[in-house]
């Protein structure tokens, strides 16, 4: 019976090639779209779990409120990991993370050249290799033992020595005085860890480290615990976590009182210094409102946008199926008539019609995996992923094409399956069944063609908005100057005085003002945050209101190569004595409340109580994406000596031509002050722009997955105009006869179908404008839904549909109107 089947299908699908090739194609891009998405969705939920200990690593998460400001972060005080670890059995091991910024990585030789700017550093606790056992090529787990012992990734021991095979050489590194043992080399890090790093050496070689041991409010280190089996499971983290305020609250009183800053008059304050615990193969995906300095975290949302979209699409290819076996209803059920009378029973008519289903879903089940193939290298560019098609035959995937099949079958099958063998087979034959007089199965396929369009609309709309903010974010005033405006890192490792560099870069032709920073906008954690007490006087009690500040210590060439607007006051000068002045944003002066901010002052606790006179207010300027609020922000002058962050950047806004001769004055210069570290720079525009890669990431596969979900559609609504077309020729030739023109035709034949595309962009509408509006929630500042963005949705569906179906009407128009009266 089966194989009487497949030759009756095989059979029809010779006969009807074009309604064949249409439901191939349709399934066939639904099911390479699922599986492209399958791919991308199943490479993020694989984070961290690569690990032997993974169910029962958890990262420490910082969850506090400092001077009026609250905030999540993974950067944890030095001392929290053990403090866990001593107070509650639960938590059995711990070990920290240490980002020492970038550092110019040399080779240790007499005749060595080889120098390089090292990004991906990572300062560990020695037992980091026991928890995180990431897969080692030579050494042991206990080579960071020694404090100038130094582990290297493949790739990084082949770029200094040409091999894997470097234990016992020596790397220096400029942070340091003294050079690094080689103790051992690891496999690359896999690209599913939220960690990664290209060297590991120990945290004990970190004079930062020990110098702030104690304190609990210098945060610079990620905390990594593991717990007892049966603690690892959300009910007991969070009984657990319930305990840490207590620990807390006895473990950084001293700290806080060292910084003057009383912990328990903090809390009265209203401040909160607590601690959580996020299962480590949670954190790459569940971020998205916790300070990082990781560069490759996810986001949950994404993951269900995705798989939403894949739904929606593969359902829209089973749709096209179904409209269109229900279209053809009148030709087939004449066959299911014959074959009733001459004995077949509904149960073999009903697997002959599944059979067929499925010989087309397992024609688009190959076609699809074809169409992965060839489009994976291109979807890997946009999404930015190393995705590969045999990861499709590892870790279940390969069952997913298997179960498209079947589900795209039944699916698509079932429904005509059951719709034509229900009928009556006198009737039939008789041409006066139900679907032939009636308006069941035109109510049916006008229902999935609305669905098809409602959701081609959606994404038409979703996709406008996501470039839209995008444009928003890349045109709307930061406050600040970031077009031509170049940044040079590493500018700490300059030999001498930056001053001399900065003033020889002022020299050049093109260059019009350089600033030195210890921070520059769009760079992550580049500024320094700390709490500082406003007070009314310099000799009166401070107030009762702390201010977080995130801040720079700059020039007073600052202001002016960045264009930011002084609203009060004056700029750093060196005709005074600045080093206790500060320059406030006008965030700072609302969140303090002062009305007159001239000549207030602000104490800094963490620095010996240093005073600091306000001198002058900027106007509020963006110092990260527009996902984040304006902070209090403060710029302190280059003698204050406030702090030391060890980092610094050289800002030059330069002319926009003659660029490239620009930039190689300004490489010469550096070259000069700087021969052994590497000549890098960045555009400060760009690096804003790469704030949004995500959501660029976003709109571009937005785009593409709308692309196709229009042109499924479409192949559906065109064989829909076909069988519209074939239904009505004997009355296109009766119009024709009566004087009807070829455009009344083709507006007859048309009018049916813009209307269903006008039912759906109704629906559609206020569904879109849900997800978009729920979507913007994720920017502080952000665009407006605007009503024009519906009309040119709905009008751009109109016209593809138009289109679409134009060319079967206008063929059927202008047939020959007695070849129309004769057609059967």
């Amino acid at each position: 019976m089966l194989a009487t089947n497949i030759r009756l299908v095989l059979r029809n699908m010779r006969r009807d090639k074009l309604n064949s090739t249409i439901n191939i194609a349709g399934l066939a891009i639904g099911m390479a779209c699922v599986l492209l998405i399958v791919l991308y969705v199943t490479d993020e939920l694989r984070y961290d779990q690569f690990f032997s200990k993974s169910k029962s690593i958890y990262q420490v998460s910082l969850h506090g409120n400092f001077g009026g400001q609250p905030f999540k972060a993974y950067n944890t005080p030095p001392p929290v990991g053990a403090a866990l670890q001593a107070a509650f059995p639960e938590v059995t091991s711990y070990t920290r993370v240490y980002r020492i910024g970038n550092a110019v990585v040399h080779e240790d030789g007499s005749n060595s050249t080889k120098s390089f700017t090292e990004k991906e550093i990572l300062a560990v606790d020695s037992n980091f290799l026991d928890m995180f056992d990431y897969a080692l090529l030579s050494g042991h787990t206990t080579g960071l033992q020694n404090p100038h012992s130094i582990m290297l990734t493949e790739s990084a021991a082949k770029k200094y020595f040409g091999t894997t095979q470097v234990t016992g050489k020596l790397l220096r590194l400029d942070h340091f005085a003294d050079p690094f043992v080689v103790t051992g080399v690891l496999k690359d890090v896999p690209e599913q860890s939220s960690i990664q790093f290209s060297m590991l050496l120990p945290v004990a070689a970190c004079e930062a480290v020990r110098h702030f041991s104690w304190s609990w409010v210098w945060c610079q280190m990620n905390t990594y615990v593991t717990v007892q089996p049966q603690t690892a499971n959300k009910a007991a983290i969070a009984q657990l976590q319930s305990k840490f305020p207590a620990m807390v609250r006895v473990q950084a009183a001293n700290a806080f009182k060292r910084i003057g800053q009383p912990f328990d008059e903090f809390l009265k304050k209203g401040g909160k210094w607590d601690f959580e615990l996020q299962a480590l193969t949670d954190v790459h995906l569940h971020s998205a409102n916790i300070g990082s300095a990781y560069s490759n975290l996810g986001d949950i949302k994404y993951i269900y946008i995705f798989a939403v979209i894949a739904l929606f699409i593969i359902v829209l290819a089973c749709v096209n199926f179904m409209n269109l076996a229900t279209a053809q209803a009148a030709r087939r059920a004449k066959e299911v008539g014959v074959r009733k009378v001459l004995g077949s029973q509904k149960g073999q008519l009903v697997k002959q019609f599944l059979t067929e289903a499925m010989l087309y879903s397992f024609t688009a089940a190959l076609v699809s995996l074809l169409l992965v193939w060839l489009l994976l290298p291109l979807f890997n560019t946009v999404a930015g992923k190393q995705l590969q098609f045999t990861a499709m035959l590892s870790n279940g995937i390969w069952l997913l094409p298997v179960l498209l099949t079947l589900f795209t079958g039944l699916l698509a099958g079932s429904y005509p399956a059951f719709y034509l063998t229900a009928f009556n087979p006198i009737e039939v034959l008789k041409g006066s069944a139900v679907f032939v007089k009636g308006r069941g199965g035109q109510l049916i396929r006008n229902g999935l063609v609305v669905f098809q369009f409602t959701v081609s609309i959606a994404l038409i709309i979703c996709t406008v908005m996501v470039f839209k903010q995008l444009q928003y974010a890349r045109s709307k005033d930061l406050g600040l100057q970031k077009d031509n405006v170049v940044i040079l890192p590493n500018a700490a490792k300059v030999k001498g005085d930056v001053n001399t560099l900065r003033n020889n870069l002022q020299q050049l032709p093109g260059v019009t003002a350089v600033t030195v920073s210890t921070g520059v906008p769009a760079k992550d954690f580049s500024d320094f945050t700390d709490f500082y007490v406003p007070v009314i006087a310099n000799v009166k009690e401070p107030l009762s209101k702390d201010v977080t500040l995130s801040s720079f210590i700059t020039d007073e060439y600052f202001i002016p190569s960045l264009q930011l607007q002084l609203l009060q006051g004056r700029n750093f000068s060196k005709a005074f004595d600045d080093s206790a002045s500060v320059i406030v944003n006008e965030t700072t002066v609302k969140q303090v409340g002062w009305k007159e901010p001239l000549g207030k002052y602000l104490t800094y606790p963490g620095g010996n109580n240093q005073v600091f006179k306000v001198i002058g207010v900027v106007k509020d300027f963006n110092l990260q994406s527009l996902h984040s609020e304006v902070v209090p922000f403060a710029l302190f002058y280059t003698t204050s000596k406030s702090y030391d962050i060890n980092t610094a950047f050289v800002i030059a806004h330069v002319q926009g031509t003659h660029l490239s001769n620009t930039l190689q004055g300004i490489e010469k210069n550096w070259k000069q002050f700087a021969a052994d570290v590497p000549f890098e720079y960045s555009f400060l525009d760009q690096d804003f722009e790469a704030l949004y890669r995500a959501e660029e990431r976003m709109g571009v596969v937005f785009g593409i997955f709308t692309t196709l979900s229009i042109l499924v559609a479409c192949l559906g609504l065109f064989g829909l105009s076909v069988y519209m077309a074939e239904r009505r020729t004997k009355e296109m030739g009766v119009r024709k006869v009566l004087g009807a023109s070829t455009e009344m035709l083709v507006s007859l034949l048309s009018r049916d179908f813009l209307k269903l595309v006008f039912i759906a962009a109704l629906i559609a509408f206020p569904l879109a404008w849900w997800a978009m509006y729920t979507w913007l929630q994720d920017f502080a500042y952000r665009t407006s839904i605007e009503w024009w963005i519906f009309v040119v949705a709905g009008v751009l569906a109109a016209v593809i549909a138009l289109l679409t179906v134009s060319f079967q009407a206008i063929k059927a128009a202008t047939a020959n109107p007695a070849k129309s009266l004769r057609a059967e």
